[in-house]
């Protein structure tokens, strides 16, 4: 059981505490990590999140100098260790450029990378809006083992470079999420695709099962109260009945939680 957690904290990262109290509403305990950490400090952890923010401003491009500091060895040796690792938004981006996502050879080689959005409807490229995704072969990832593939979960998303992009084809099967409509239904067109990502893809797990990254934040939908009340599908629903008698009922995103909180 993961019951101890290591949130990584580099310079520019914003969404830590979000992080924290959502992995302390579901029964763990959790430590901030700085980026300089030392490596005796760092593995006495069960698993690991990067969570979002702005790493080093997004200077060359998003994650790109996190992903090159000391102690993404430790992420690397973690990750060849079979404990959890879970990158959020900017977190996500420092995995892409780590290539410890998808990693289909095992060598850390980068095979995708996070694109600035598709712009022909924002004129600046950065999204915050709520969006819907679905998972696809969930029983592949840690993360993703309890959902099912009728699930549409609503989500956050808060980036200007989140748009999946890869090599070549996607590699499969993989645990992924994808965006979708209120209803389930992949459609490769904004609002949809809010990005334009390859095959809408919103998340996606590494070959071993033990990492995945994703752009959408769950850590802002682990409570149902923190679902708005504007968006489509049973949720607003659910809000209404469950805050008249239980204002800290769980959001959408338990399943990913507890999931962790579960993994050996």
């Amino acid at each position: 059981m993961a019951s101890k957690i290591g949130i990584i904290q580099f310079p520019g990262s914003n969404c830590e505490k979000e992080t924290l109290a959502a992995i302390q509403y579901y029964g763990m305990s959790a430590t901030l990590l700085r980026w300089t950490t030392p490596t005796t400090q760092f593995h006495d952890h069960d698993a690991y999140i990067i969570p979002g923010g702005f790493s080093f401003q997004d200077r060359v491009r998003a994650g790109a100098i996190a992903a090159k500091l000391p102690i993404m060895d430790d992420i690397v040796t973690a990750a060849q260790d079979n404990k959890p690792i879970l990158g959020i938004c900017n977190g996500c981006q420092i995995l892409a450029e780590s290539g410890l996502v998808p990693d289909t050879n095992a060598t850390q080689h980068i095979e995708m990378a996070l694109a600035p959005n598709q712009k022909e409807h924002h004129s600046h490229g950065f999204i915050c809006d709520w969006v819907f995704v679905k998972p696809s072969q969930p029983q592949q990832n840690i993360f993703t083992t309890l959902f099912d593939n009728t699930d549409v979960i609503p989500i956050p998303i808060n980036h200007g470079e989140g748009r999946f992009i890869f090599q070549s084809s996607p590699p499969s099967p993989l645990a992924t999420f994808q965006y979708c409509t209120a209803s389930g239904s992949i459609e490769d067109h904004y609002p949809i695709n809010p990005n334009g990502s390859t095959h809408n893809i919103a998340g996606i797990g590494n070959q071993n099962g033990n990492v995945f990254a994703m752009m959408p934040h769950p850590e802002r939908a682990y409570l149902c109260r923190q679902i708005p009340t504007s968006i489509a599908g049973d949720w607003p629903q659910k809000k209404h009945a469950f805050f008249s008698s239980e204002t800290h009922a769980p959001g959408p995103w338990e399943k990913l939680f507890i999931a962790l909180k579960e993994a050996a």
